[in-house]
């Protein structure tokens, strides 16, 4: 009797359902030996059960936790799924951790086995262990990977296995990237991914997803990444194609042609300014075209409507403009998602003008980690669109968002007090999910303001947002990063990293920011300041900016320009 999609009780029961089906069917694409290589679903399904055979004769045992650290790589997803598939907890840590960062997640999970994508990775988790050890370390690259995916093993005896797995059973511990204070392991059972896959059913059919490719470029040990590249597109019938790094992006959307890419804020602002430097270098009618495209592509989103004239003029501009951007971006795109940050309404608007279908949405690694997200055909830039099915949101009386629904996690690992805070029963004992994000439900679109312990008091006591004034100073072409400061102090200042080319116009831009700033709000000095990089430990993986650490390192310069206000 076939086994009802919907009602998988696990992920891995899930993933081997789907090659059972599609057994023949590419899942991965990846870069390997100077070329483009495929892994079908069949390959995939065997694999994973070799590894899980494997994993059980080393002796990881059902509730273990196992480190997982590589960049995206098909290898990446087998582990992921045998992992679970033995009943066994996945840690998905970042690549670009250092020992450090490595020794506190394995103290803290308890972890006693891992597996790395090389020896350098395997070395840094060597030394993060130090002299406890651990139990099992293997590397994709080595002999013994070889010889685990080769571990004689039945695809179906283990997918009746997952069938028989509770959906409370616990998948994953995703621990928050750190934008402020120590990582906290995020509890996420398989009911919470699966949640987020039923939410993003009808959207995928609607679009036709299946038999398209998503390229994925976000790591795979954020959230999101984990959970939509990793599990829910594969499911809906979409190849992943694994990127070979942000530098090849520009090439590889032409060369694949993606139907779906997730992005975070940084990159829409890299290939906003690429795009304005590239009209600079065109002839003056063609710069009027390029410019006259985006503000009637403006007006058709914003209004006022457009009138016949000006209806027959957009359509001949989407001729000679739009196609030829569309087509920079493979020509194929169905949904190019933002997340991770706030995406600027200008910044959206530059590429939904230019006929991009950019979708802003809205999620934490609490609640799976989608939310909300934006539609192609009920698309509200300024907001992070209407929460997903089966997701109930209301706004605490202090502004804050509540989530309820299959998707919240279970807790943090190990720290009931912040679980406490974080999960409040209401009347009726329902648990819901304490965002820590402040916002409002307009016509059932969410709209998220800030952060709620993120407000700056400044000594006047006015209240002022970081968010929305580093978010207007990076929609600016000429600046790139930008962080603020003025907790206690008499007035804002920024410390500004400026965009390529552009370090003697951004007084310019910080003018016209405080243009449309209040006076509370506004910025009195500033200072440029080197960029802030994953490598410094400035920006987190997925390229938030580290605020609080970004203050620290320039305490004498931020003292300096409130000195001289």
């Amino acid at each position: 009797m076939p086994y009802s999609p919907g009602a998988w009780p696990t992920l891995p029961a899930m993933m081997l359902g789907r090659a059972r089906e599609w057994h023949a069917r590419p899942l991965f694409r990846f870069w390997r030996d100077g070329g483009w290589q495929r892994l079908s679903w069949g390959e995939f399904a065997g694999r994973v059960a070799s590894l899980a055979a494997y994993l059980r004769a080393r002796g990881i045992a059902p509730g273990d936790r196992v480190l997982l650290v590589s960049e995206n790589r098909p290898e990446f997803p087998i582990s992921d799924c045998a992992i679970m598939a033995i009943g066994a907890i996945t840690v998905p840590t970042y690549v670009t951790n250092t020992a450090a960062d490595h020794a506190y997640i394995l103290r803290d999970s308890g972890a006693r086995a891992a597996i790395t994508a090389n020896a350098r990775l395997a070395a840094r988790i060597t030394q993060a262990a130090g002299e406890a050890g651990l139990d099992l370390l293997m590397t994709m690259d080595s002999p013994d990977w070889a010889d685990a995916i080769a571990t004689p093993a039945d695809v179906a005896m283990l997918e009746a296995e997952c069938r028989e797995a509770s959906r409370e059973a616990l998948a994953c511990l995703i621990y928050t990237s750190g934008t402020g204070g120590t990582p906290k392991g995020v509890m996420l059972p398989h009911r919470a991914l699966l949640a987020n896959r039923e939410g993003l059913v009808p959207l995928a059919e609607r679009l036709g997803f299946s038999g398209n490719s998503y390229l994925s470029f976000l790591p795979l040990s954020h959230s999101y990444e984990h959970t939509v590249g990793g599990f829910l597109l594969p499911s809906v019938g979409m190849e992943i194609v694994y990127s070979r790094g942000a530098d090849r992006i520009a090439s590889e959307f032409a060369e694949i042609g993606p139907a779906v890419v997730t992005a975070v804020p940084r990159l829409f602002e890299v290939m906003r300014a690429r795009m304005l430097a590239q009209r600079e270098k065109q002839s003056p009618t063609a710069r009027r075209l390029f410019d006259r495209a985006i503000a009637l592509g403006l007006r058709r989103l914003d209004g006022p409507r457009l009138g016949l004239v000006e209806r027959i003029e957009d359509a001949v501009l989407d001729r000679l403009v739009r196609r030829k951007v569309r087509a920079r971006f493979g020509g194929k795109l169905l949904a190019f998602v933002s997340g991770s940050a706030r995406l600027d309404p200008d910044l959206s608007g530059f590429f939904l003008a230019l006929g991009l279908p950019v979708l802003q949405g809205y999620g934490q690694s609490e609640a799976g980690p989608v939310i909300s997200c934006n539609l192609p055909w009920a698309n509200r830039r300024e907001t992070v669109g209407p929460p997903m099915a089966g997701v109930q949101t209301r706004i605490a009386g202090d502004g804050e968002v509540l989530i309820h629904g299959d998707l919240v996690m279970q807790g943090y690992w190990g720290a009931p007090e912040l679980t406490a805070q974080a999960l409040q029963a209401d009347a009726e004992g329902r648990l819901w999910l304490h965002t820590g994000d402040v916002g409002a439900i307009d016509d059932g679109f969410l709209r998220i303001t800030d952060r709620k312990r993120d407000f700056i008091k400044t000594l006047g006591g006015d209240m002022v947002s970081p968010a929305k004034v580093e978010g207007l100073l990076m929609a600016e072409p000429e600046i790139a990063q930008a962080v603020i400061a003025g907790e206690g102090k008499p007035a804002i200042v920024a410390l500004v990293v400026p965009a390529e080319g552009h370090e003697a116009a951004v007084k310019s831009a910080v003018d016209r920011v405080n243009g449309r700033l209040s006076n509370i709000e506004r910025i009195r000095r500033y200072a440029t300041v080197a960029p802030f990089s994953v490598e410094d430990g400035t920006l987190t993986p997925t390229m938030k900016v580290r605020r609080r650490i970004v203050l620290d390192r320039n305490t004498t310069l931020v003292e300096g320009l409130h000195a001289g206000h």
